[in-house]
């Protein structure tokens, strides 16, 4: 999984569990609305400044917006031949 993978999925996780829209959290972080959707989207790599104004926003560090979530067991089962 990238890392623009990785942020994607936890921005938008982050975001819903607070309840907050994607214009909500760009106001609040100071970014446009369409940067926040296509950062969701895996279109634009993030700076890091603004990989923490959004962790700012949601309350979480930096760095967890980068944490790869844990792998499952099926990531290690060998496909069927």
């Amino acid at each position: 999984m990238e890392i623009r993978e990785v942020l994607a999925i936890n921005l938008r996780r982050l975001r819903q569990a607070q309840g907050l829209s994607q214009e909500e959290l760009s106001h609040r972080a100071e970014i446009d609305r369409t940067y926040v959707s296509a950062l969701e989207r895996c279109v634009y790599a993030a700076s890091i400044d603004v990989v923490d104004r959004l962790a700012t926003v949601l309350g979480v560090e930096a760095a967890d917006l980068l944490q790869r979530p844990p792998a499952s067991p099926d990531d290690d089962v060998a496909p069927a031949e």
